[in-house]
């Protein structure tokens, strides 16, 4: 039985290569058919359809895992001292990109599509019109993690206060440690076959914060079930024990939406049955690979290592710059006359490389910057607070 004073290794190691397939998927982005910043003449099929199976789940296991991360960083410190943590650590970085580096990406793509033809210095100060993407230039980009975290977190603060009261928090830690039976965390899937057959259709994917229901409430309460979960040795034990089986579920759910739904991208459009088995065969999916990489990461990956250390404090400012460096760099490398994989592999290559001196040299050493890009003034890290953004 683990200690709760014990670092869980094994989330600092699903945090890191979660982050590390983030990578991957902006790299493949200007080779697939969906629209992007920068594109490739020719897009793959196979690539586009792998890249559409990630997105799935992807989003959804970090939202969990930094709702574990609050749940560790609440049990050392008061709600209001998080909530100031928070706008230091996701606000301040989230605006210094918004002004600062994502400019870039709206520069690239405009130049791409013939929509702007002059030098970056001539672009840049469109910024400060304050005019919102696409007519504008100001916009999230890839950091709409950042915003609907950040947001979660302010919403939440009246439900973690309530669960600082020592008799609520027994409450809620006497239930989770009974979370030991695989149906039962299977279980916890119901809400979002709701959110499925309620909201799917009329609130699709826009990551634009507002007017966004489906993808909301879902993030928020993957959110939730990281951070009640968190401190259960139930649910994480159950997880390793049962990750076979987890996983097998979700192989199976995935071979049957893409033989009838996404190799074809032939997605629900009506309220009807075909919607409400796509509901219910997408959320088990989503839910078990979770518990499946939970599973497996605690059997087999709750160690330390020199690389996980060092990651662990990289993944913040990696993600912060990585799209905007993808984008840049697959401006000239979409031009060049090469197969798609080899575009790719050059492409991930560039982006980790520019990212690694970046972050080693520029960012990692300074206050300032350290601050800029999420991390804390100084290198620090707790034996408990692990794995929140």
């Amino acid at each position: 039985m683990h200690s709760l004073s014990e670092r869980r290794h094994y989330l600092d190691w699903i945090r890191v290569l979660a982050f590390f397939l983030l990578i991957f998927f902006h790299c493949a982005m200007p080779f697939v058919t969906f629209n992007w910043e920068v594109k490739n003449a020719e897009t793959s099929v196979g690539l586009t359809r792998l890249i559409y199976w990630l997105h799935q789940w992807r989003l959804p296991l970090l939202f969990f895992i930094s709702g574990v991360g609050v749940h560790f960083s609440l049990k050392k410190r008061s709600v209001g001292m998080f909530a100031l943590e928070r706008v230091v650590r996701l606000f301040i970085p989230l605006l210094f990109a918004m002004f600062f580096m994502i400019p870039a990406q709206v520069y690239i793509e405009r130049l791409q599509r013939g929509q702007f033809a002059g030098t970056y210095a001539a672009f840049y100060p469109s910024v400060w019109d304050f005019v919102p993407y696409p007519d504008g230039t100001l916009t999230w980009s890839h950091l709409w993690f950042v915003v609907y975290l950040f947001v979660f977190c302010l919403l939440l603060l009246p439900v973690f206060a309530f669960f600082k009261l020592k008799a609520i928090n027994a409450l809620k830690e006497e239930i989770t440690n009974r979370l030991t039976h695989p149906l039962a965390v299977g279980a916890l899937v119901l809400p979002f076959t709701l959110y499925y057959f309620t909201l799917y259709l009329d609130y699709p994917e826009q990551q634009s914060l507002l007017d966004d229901w489906f993808l909301f409430v879902s993030l928020l309460t993957f959110v939730v079930y990281g951070y009640l979960l968190g401190g259960s040795n139930a649910f994480w034990q159950t997880c390793e024990r049962f990750r076979l089986y987890y996983l097998s579920t979700a192989l199976v759910c995935m071979g049957i939406l893409f033989y009838n739904y996404w190799w074809t991208l032939s997605l629900p459009k009506v309220n009807d049955s075909r919607l409400q088995i796509y509901g219910i065969l997408n959320s088990v999916h989503i839910w078990t690979l979770i518990l499946a990489a939970i599973g497996f990461a605690k059997k087999h990956l709750n160690f330390s290592t020199p690389f996980l250390k060092y990651t662990n404090q990289a993944v913040y400012p990696y993600y912060i710059l990585h799209q905007t460096v993808i984008v840049v760099a697959g401006y000239f490398v979409v031009q060049w006359y090469l197969p798609i994989v080899i575009k790719l592999l050059l492409l991930i290559c560039i982006c980790f490389s520019i990212v690694a001196v970046l972050y080693h040299w520029l960012i990692k050493p300074f206050i300032i910057t350290r601050i800029l890009f999420g991390l804390k003034p100084k290198e620090s890290l707790s034996k408990e607070e692990s794995v929140a953004v």
